[in-house]
């Protein structure tokens, strides 16, 4: 499995108790979506190791997982940090519109008012707002990932839908 195959489920934030559990982030919106998982890949060393699970407990954003053969704390305490991923087809279905990061990458951007713009280069995480990264004029325009701004994608036409708030593209320029 590569990595370009799968998304970032979490990481593991710390050993959990004496016998092996670890205690993760699960950085995904629907994280119940996950609690009957049976394996998972842990990056480590840039190659995704592949981990069976013998319990994971979610509550909220963290959980609690026991990965078969992992029974002692200094075990757990070698997966400190590892992120856990998942192939791509475990992302839960979307409703019309709406998108996950990776598929909009290559996207033509069109605004509302401005007709077709550029296209999505990649997609960036921030603390207040993600933001669409947007090749526009040989300039890269971040765009505000807002309900507001970002009204939706459009598959089958590979575009992202927006309406940019006036100005934002004479920032850049």
């Amino acid at each position: 499995m590569r990595l370009d195959e799968c998304f970032e489920l979490g990481y593991i934030i710390r050993p959990n108790g004496t016998k092996g559990a670890v205690k993760a982030l699960l950085d995904v919106d629907q994280p119940e979506y996950y609690k009957n998982l049976e394996s998972v890949f842990v990056l480590q060393n840039e190659q995704l190791i592949p981990f069976f699970l013998e319990s994971i407990q979610a509550r909220g954003q963290k959980a609690v997982i026991k990965f078969e053969d992992i029974d002692s704390i200094e075990a757990a305490e070698s997966l400190k940090g590892s992120s856990l991923h998942l192939p791509l087809q475990f992302l839960p279905p979307l409703d019309e519109g709406q998108f996950y990061y990776h598929d909009i990458i290559s996207y033509t951007v069109v605004d509302k008012n401005e007709g077709a713009l550029g296209k999505v280069v990649r997609v960036m995480t921030a603390s207040h707002h993600d933001f669409l990264a947007m090749e526009y004029k040989s300039r890269e325009v971040l765009i505000p990932i807002t309900d507001e701004i970002v009204i939706g994608a459009d598959h089958p036409n590979e575009v992202v839908n927006v309406v940019l708030p006036e100005g934002l593209l004479e920032i850049y320029l």
